[in-house]
């Protein structure tokens, strides 16, 4: 039998958690494509092309920001979304290194 020393950074990995948690929901990979096809796009362009409630949209929305993987900016009363694509492809190496793949 093997003996391994376990040993965590308990931020990273709460970071980590939290990045895939946020993206292990298909109603948020669903935003998250929406968002890539049209670069920048208001919270109001989402729901509505999306057929979602406005308040699951915002809940979806707000679990991706905390996660840093869209970044939001207000322009007036609109609050446009873009992805960040750094975050994302360091979330794909991830789990494609933990997969072998």
């Amino acid at each position: 039998m093997r003996k391994t020393k376990v040993t965590f950074d308990n931020e990273k990995l709460h970071v980590s958690c939290e990045l895939m948690r946020a993206l292990a929901h298909p109603l948020r990979l669903k935003i998250l494509e929406f968002i890539d096809m049209n670069d920048c796009i208001h919270v109001n362009k989402i729901y509505n092309t999306l057929n979602l409630e406005q308040s699951i949209t915002s809940q979806h929305l707000r679990i991706l920001r905390l996660a840093g993987v869209v970044e939001a900016n207000r322009d007036g009363k609109y609050i446009h979304y873009t992805i960040n694509y750094d975050i994302v492809e360091k979330a794909k190496r991830a789990v494609n290194r933990f997969l072998g793949k």
